[in-house]
């Protein structure tokens, strides 16, 4: 099986092939959305037509270039298994040979500290300066697997040739997509991965530093007339456009795209990087407009002169996701920090690899790669703490995607829990110190359609369901109260509580007795209604309406496609590995 056209190959033979490929593994996908707003600027979306939780976008200077952007991003986060990192797996797929990769290796749980062998003494040092980190944190969430312990991917530190195991867990918590990449050669794969790590972080350097970057002369501009013909279309729907050199003088191969909203001063700022200049134009521009028509660039908040601010975790991850996070005045100051620095890195993709390697190397910064091409497309995953993180790293210890591991098992049989088991769920959700408005769902890693029972469970209805089962109902009426004001509900579960909270207020109120006003509930809420409801108030059929979900999660329907189909990647995964030499 081969998706690889060549990378001489032409774009239209290139997209042939991954079509084929995607077909023969079994994807059938559609294009969702097309985005041409401006000439030469062209992006699009793709979602399989049987899982539609897998989808990806791509853009270029032309619809093809686009169409194989997103294409490739599929593959990608197919082969790195990012379409599956948010979810739990199941039992079966828990328990399976291997979980995610046949060259995994699994490390015992140790009472204190790490296990011997996970990780080198470098990543140690970054992720756990501290030693506050615990082996139990890092289980992986999709498994969730005490028994088998931490699962580990072996990555290649580029400096010196090394193995180094490094956790599924800290790769999904810290890194998510970022220096993931596909390429029709091993090297333009590695290329493109490390280039959206250096996009990321000289951005984040940049915005969060308030350094104001030098503007691209428009003589060195109209070189690329395709180029300055879409800069043209911008200006002539009312955009302010800026194209400045974020190279930081001529160090990094980066550059920026601002756009200013003229009729409400709303900005928008994009960094692209590529070794080539001409490529790094396109990129920048492409970057901030994908997605989006026109119309779609207002909204955005106008530059600021608060720092602290830009610096917001929150802010620099909405950056990273579309661009749409906020930027200093510094940033366009006619008083730049540095000097323009005409800039081009010569060569094929393994010469610019060679030098972005050479660019980290020199910081003092370690690459970890990890080559994945069982599905027949060169794709990595590629690690440099330190600069690819897009969380820090106390993120494993307070806010981990596997914290509701241990009560997995509990929230998953809601309606045959104890008294004792519910109290018990009930002080593990308060440890958490948990958003009362969070989806239970999202929680567990799981998906729930919307309009379900689990997808609309929140945190703060579980904690008031599980009150009531045990007993304590004083408890039970401040959560209905505030299910209630929550605006989660819909008009049946709201008409649920507001009798849950009535029949409470009652019971509460040692001078006046429901029974006395009987006569009005019923007309109020119904006869059933009022019997289910005291049925609640004592402690029974609590969650008769929470729907099975299984150990394998056949009740969640749309979760359970989609591990029909990382259950059949499993299989070619086996059948590559087992192929290697």
């Amino acid at each position: 099986m081969s998706a690889a056209a060549g990378n001489d190959a032409p774009l239209d033979e290139r997209i042939d092939q991954m079509r084929q490929g995607l077909q023969a593994l079994g994807f059938d996908l559609e294009e969702v959305c097309w985005f041409n707003p401006v000439p030469n600027v062209w992006s699009v979306q793709l979602r399989d037509r049987v899982c539609s939780l897998l989808s990806s976008s791509g853009r270029g200077g032309s619809r093809d270039a686009a169409l194989s952007s997103a294409l490739l991003e599929f593959y990608e986060r197919l082969s790195c298994n990012r379409f599956f990192a948010d979810y739990y797996f199941g039992r079966e797929l828990a328990e399976a040979e291997f979980v995610h990769y046949p060259n995994e290796r699994w490390f015992a749980l140790t009472g204190k500290g790490l296990p011997e062998g996970l990780l080198d003494e470098a990543t140690r040092d970054h992720f756990d300066l501290h030693g506050q980190l615990r082996a139990r944190m890092l289980l992986d969430t999709n498994s969730g697997n005490e028994q088998r312990g931490v699962c580990a991917i072996p990555f290649t530190r580029q400096r010196t040739g090394q193995q180094v195991w490094l956790p599924v867990n800290i790769l999904n918590n810290l890194y998510t997509s970022n220096g993931m990449a596909a390429g029709h050669s091993r090297w333009e794969a590695r290329t493109q991965a490390l280039l959206e790590i250096f996009e990321r972080h000289i951005k984040n350097t940049i915005l969060t530093a308030g350094i104001s970057l030098p503007q691209i002369p428009q003589a060195i501009l109209a070189r690329y007339p395709a180029f300055c013909e879409s800069l043209d279309a911008l200006r002539a729907a009312g955009f302010v456009v800026v194209v400045q050199d974020a190279s930081l003088g001529g160090k990094f191969p980066l550059v920026n795209i601002t756009l200013i909203n003229s009729a409400d001063g709303g900005c928008c700022a994009a960094f692209g990087a590529h070794p080539k200049f001409e490529r790094a134009l396109e990129r920048t521009l492409t970057g901030v407009l994908q997605g989006r028509d026109l119309d779609d660039l207002n909204g955005f908040a106008p530059p600021c002169f608060d720092l602290s601010m830009v610096a917001e975790q929150d802010n620099l991850e909405a950056h990273f996701i579309d661009s749409s996070g906020v930027v200093a005045w510094d940033l366009l100051s006619r008083k730049p920090d540095y000097s323009f620095t005409q800039w081009n890195i010569e060569g094929d993709s393994q010469a610019e690899f060679e030098h972005l390697c050479y660019l980290i190397h020199r910081v003092d910064m370690d690459i970890y790669i990890a080559d994945h091409e069982h599905l027949g497309l060169c794709c990595c995953q590629i690690v440099v703490p330190g600069m690819a993180d897009l969380y820090p790293v106390d993120y494993l210890v307070h806010h981990n995607n596997n914290r509701a591991v241990a009560m997995r098992g509990s929230i998953l049989q809601l309606a045959e829990l104890s008294v004792e088991q519910a109290a018990e769920l009930e002080q593990q959700l308060d440890s958490l110190e948990l958003d009362d408005y969070l989806r239970v769902s999202e929680l567990l890693c799981l998906y729930a359609d919307p309009d379900t029972y689990w997808g609309q469970l929140s945190v703060g209805e579980l904690r008031c369901l599980l009150a009531l089962r045990t007993g304590d109902l004083s408890l039970a009426q401040g959560w209905s109260d505030w299910v209630m004001h929550s605006g989660l509900l819909s008009d049946e579960r709201l008409r649920l509580f507001r009798c849950i909270n009535q029949l409470l207020q009652f019971r509460l109120d040692p001078e006046r007795h429901a029974e006395h006003f009987d006569y009005l509930l019923q007309q109020i809420y119904g006869q059933p209604l009022l019997d289910r409801v005291r049925q609640m108030l004592a402690g029974e059929e609590i969650f008769v309406d929470a729907p099975a979900i299984g150990e394998n999660l056949e009740g969640l329907v749309t979760h359970r496609i989609l591990l029909d189909t990382y259950q059949r990647l499993q299989q070619i995964k086996a059948s590559h590995y087992q192929d290697q030499p």
